[in-house]
């Protein structure tokens, strides 16, 4: 039997996320729906559970039916919400004869913490089996969003600065190139801590590092022959652009557009291509000055993957440790950095097989991002990680980072054609693997579908007299429930 005070441990709520279904038929915690305070406590914790998911990257949908499931826990079944970017509505109907109760609230700050992600999730399966009144609830979501980050700002930058070093060993560079992508990309982080202090506007940001990911390179090759080296300065580009687009909500938007949540998915794709265009200004930025003072670059005429079987290993690892380091520089807990390594790796390896079969990069890409959603969602129903955390990260490593910085040399070398034919190619990487982790993550929902709670499973009321209504010859009655397990 499963008593009340075992359903207060979140090891013993083994359903994640990727399980997601509508709530038990009879609430185990309903609020009066006749005392206003408590109606509107409850639709508070619902809207700032959304705030929450919204913040982190979750979608449109997603967001909506996590909301849905923490006003019906507590008994508000009947609730419409709305979700439309920046900000989530919620009305709750109290039945024919009380008025609707409504409350809206605004996502203020987006930022990639998934150790929050991991908490909320935590706390909405612990509300959907009524472990946690709406007081409790409100009071432990208040904990998360003030709580600080679980380890030091300087873990996240060696995280960021390891990312983008496995991406150029991805691409396949050696030693020094990975170095310096390493180096690069953690000065590009520090600056960017120091302008968002400052208030500076992120696409100016996102201008700032393009520009300092291309400056070390063009004065690395152009060094080369003095130090005795044999690199390609694109790797070095390429890798900071991929640690620049790892931060965009990519995966959100597409998402948001397939799931039918049209306003939604038509803004975050309008931010998303803001930002890849301030990416794009500060490399062409960084090329322009570099060519003024004499630091030539090369072009760029390898492709993104050589095909050699023999790579096949370092390109699986690297995808790892790129898939893994993403996690970890979005403040992830430790089992969900191994699962998004395991996603990384998976990611990379149908990847390459599939290039040196000569699928063609958007192909590839959308298979090996479905791959992924499907073994990110299956890996976080045993992780109980929420699968966007492994979705994200894991076809972090399949960015196309030097596909974007290939069209924009073109567009600088005077040949049109073949810059936008490369914006082209990126635009369909892009919504290649953003559609293939929803199809995934579908996927993995479908294969193994959560037990429904059957009637029989409900607590059930013993009825046994204690008296008799003389006035009105009825009698009166007691419940006491039987402790029966009501979720599977």
């Amino acid at each position: 039997m499963t008593r009340r005070k075992d359903l207060r441990r979140p090891r013993k709520v083994r359903r994640a996320t990727v399980d997601t279904t509508t709530p038990p038929p009879s609430p185990l915690q309903p609020i009066d729906l006749t005392d206003d305070t408590a109606v509107t406590e409850v639709l508070r914790l619902a809207i700032w559970v959304g705030e929450v998911l919204m913040a982190s990257g979750t979608g449109a949908i997603d967001t909506q039916i996590q909301v849905r499931q923490v006003a019906a826990a507590y008994g508000l079944a009947e609730c419409d919400v709305d979700v439309t970017f920046n900000s989530i509505a919620i009305s709750a109907r109290r039945g024919s004869t009380l008025p609707p109760a409504g409350s809206i609230r605004i996502v203020e700050h987006r930022s990639h913490d998934f150790s929050r992600l991991a908490a909320i999730d935590r706390l909405v399966r612990r509300i959907r089996v009524g472990a946690v009144s709406p007081v409790e609830a409100r009071n432990e979501l208040e904990s998360i969003t003030n709580s600080p980050h679980p380890y030091p700002r300087w873990v996240s930058t060696v995280a960021w600065a390891g990312m983008a070093g496995a991406i150029a060993v991805l691409l396949g560079a050696g030693v020094i190139v990975a170095s310096v992508a390493l180096l690069c990309t953690m000065a590009i982080y520090q600056t960017n801590l120091v302008l968002n202090r400052v208030g500076l506007p992120y696409f100016f940001q996102q201008i700032v590092g393009g520009f300092i990911a291309t400056i070390p390179a063009a004065g690395l090759y152009s060094a080369r022959d003095a130090m005795g080296l044999d690199l390609r300065p694109s790797l070095v580009i390429a890798s900071g652009i991929v640690v620049l687009l790892s931060g965009l909500s990519v995966v959100g938007s597409v998402q948001d557009a397939i799931t039918g949540a049209p306003i939604t998915a038509s803004a975050r794709f309008f931010e998303l291509l803001m930002m890849t265009a301030g990416i794009i200004v500060g490399v062409a930025i960084g090329l322009r000055v570099s060519d003024a003072v004499g630091l030539t670059l090369p072009p760029i005429s390898a492709a993104q993957y050589s095909g050699d079987l023999t790579r096949i290993p370092v390109q699986v690892i690297a995808g790892a440790f790129a898939a893994g380091f993403f996690a970890l520089a979005c403040y992830a807990e430790a089992r969900a950095v191994s699962v998004a390594a395991a996603a990384g790796a998976v990611g990379s390896l149908v990847y390459t097989v599939l290039q040196i079969w000569a699928t063609g990069p958007i192909i590839a890409a959308g298979t090996a991002a479905t791959v992924v959603g499907v073994a990110g969602g299956l890996l976080a129903r045993r992780a109980l990680t929420p699968p966007i955390i492994v979705g994200i990260a894991g076809i972090t490593p399949l960015l196309p980072g030097l596909s974007l910085y290939r069209s924009l040399y073109s567009f600088l070398s005077n040949e049109p054609l073949t810059g936008l034919s490369g914006l082209a190619t990126v635009f369909g990487i892009g919504s290649s693997l953003a559609a293939g982790v929803v199809l995934g993550e579908w996927a993995a929902r479908t294969i193994r579908r959560p037990r429904i709670v059957r009637a029989a499973a409900l607590p059930k009321p013993i009825v046994r007299r204690i008296g008799r209504d003389i006035g009105h010859g009825r009698e009166h009655t007691e419940s006491k429930w039987r402790n029966k397990r009501t979720v599977s």
